[in-house]
């Protein structure tokens, strides 16, 4: 995590874009560091808050949007090859799908503020075949809330948003 970090803080707001897209697009990138620490860097460098939080969201969608084209693309098979290898996961899968079925929407604007489900909804929804401005918007909403607390700590909080990094650290 240390890397990237560094990254953000030699290269601003392009590195913070760049790793925020990463990290909406499945990457092993924990938002819950990389948006507090993107807001204090925002804010010590004087980047207005709604800057940051454009960027992120930005990012945000199109890190989200390859995931779910890839699960659009080629989900069941992908699926069909996990339930084959490994056919416990079957139950799991077929109550995601049922799970899905019956929020669809709300399923994509809540699951982007629980973490690990907020970046693997995209994978569900384009395996589901959700319409993709339905899936955008949900995810806009989302996201928006997501990056706004995070973000938002950081950029207030400032010089303490390790604080942040420390409840992370703590329940992760």
């Amino acid at each position: 995590m240390e890397f990237f970090t560094n990254l953000i803080s030699e290269y601003g707001l392009i590195a913070m874009f760049l790793i925020i897209m990463l990290e909406y697009a499945c990457f092993p990138v924990s938002s819950e560091i990389v948006l507090p620490f993107s807001g204090a860097i925002a804010s010590s460098q004087n980047i207005h808050f709604f800057v940051i939080l454009t960027a992120s969201v930005i990012a945000g969608l199109i890190g989200t949007t390859i995931c779910y084209l890839i699960g659009y693309c080629g989900g069941s098979t992908m699926l069909n090859y996990l339930t084959k290898k490994f056919p416990k996961s079957q139950k799991g899968i077929d109550s995601s799908y049922k799970t899905f079925d019956k929020y669809g929407a709300s399923a994509v604007c809540f699951a982007r503020v629980i973490p690990l489900c907020r970046t693997y909804i995209a994978f569900i929804s384009g395996t589901m075949k959700q319409s993709y401005s339905v899936y955008i918007l949900s995810s806009f909403i989302g996201i928006t809330i997501w990056n706004t607390i995070l973000i938002g700590a950081g950029y207030f909080l400032q010089d303490n948003w390790q604080f942040a990094y420390m409840y992370y650290d703590k329940y992760e």
